[in-house]
């Protein structure tokens, strides 16, 4: 897994206020855009569960 930039998804359009994610150091990291100092490392098979899930609507009943 090669180290890359933050990304953002495309539905942000201008807002500074999304997550954003990238790959470090064979781990996932997330942040939130306005608090780029606070971060969330992972594991891509976890990460990959997560985006599952929320592409199940496991998590909608949060919203």
């Amino acid at each position: 897994m090669r180290d890359s930039e933050w990304q953002k998804s495309s539905f942000s359009g201008a807002s500074n206020e999304c997550v954003e994610v990238r790959t470090a150091n064979g781990t996932v990291e997330l942040r939130e855009s306005d608090e780029g100092h606070l971060t969330i490392p992972t594991t891509p098979t976890n990460f990959a569960a997560f985006l599952q899930a929320a592409k199940a609507g496991e998590f909608d009943h949060h919203a």
